[in-house]
């Protein structure tokens, strides 16, 4: 389900900043190849995603699903120069393509890449975490939350992605694993009165949560 209507969405395209030559090369590798590609964040997406980093200027950020690597790199924009970003992936293909791009970024150096299941890897991270994104399995955004959450500093933020799960959170009632996950994690996210939130319907919905 698009929220923007294609007209709407090249427009907002043509007046934001361009993406990198190396996110255009990510991108449209990403396309032609992926049978996924539908999950790239591209380039409006990607262009928040940067910009927000950028605002922050965040020492730690940690990324919670990879997929081709799009993401991390527009994250990735704001790190200062002692800055680090992680990044988990449980995927072995994407975790190839990601980290071949990461190598060719000029922060390639602040990139880290964690092979496996992110409810183990969290946790042996040992950063307090400036800047959070979860876009991987959507039945396990409510576990990520819990284990992320009491690792960030006052004022951080975390951005949850496909919070409307192609519009199937709008059903009565909502059907579908994936769904009622992200209908549960919103409903939790809603209820916790330690965060500040914004819900943008921006590309399949981001969620902003600031930790008060």
């Amino acid at each position: 389900m698009d929220f923007l209507s294609p007209a709407i969405q090249a427009y907002a395209e043509r007046y934001s900043s361009p993406e990198s030559a190396l996110l255009d090369e990510i991108a449209r590798e990403t396309r032609n190849n992926h049978p996924e590609s539908h999950m790239l964040s591209g380039h409006l997406q990607g262009r928040f995603l940067a910009l927000i980093s950028r605002l922050l200027q965040p020492q730690y950020v940690l990324e919670i699903g990879t997929f081709t690597g799009y993401s991390a790199l527009c994250l990735a924009e704001g790190l200062p120069p002692e800055g680090q970003l992680h990044s988990i992936e449980l995927r072995p293909a994407e975790q190839e393509t990601a980290r071949r791009y990461f190598q060719q970024s000029d922060k390639a150096d602040q990139l880290f890449l964690h092979a496996g299941d992110a409810s183990a890897i969290i946790p042996a991270l040992p950063f307090t975490w400036d800047l959070v994104f979860i876009d991987a399995d959507k039945t396990g955004y409510l576990n990520y939350y819990g284990l992320v959450k009491p690792r960030m500093r006052r004022g951080a933020l975390i951005i949850a992605d496909n919070v409307l799960f192609h519009g199937q959170v709008l059903e009565q009632p909502v059907t579908g694993k994936s769904a009622k996950a992200i209908q549960a994690f919103n409903d939790h996210v809603s209820n916790d009165k330690s965060v500040e939130r914004l819900l943008l319907p921006l590309r399949d919905g981001l969620l902003l949560i600031q930790k008060k």
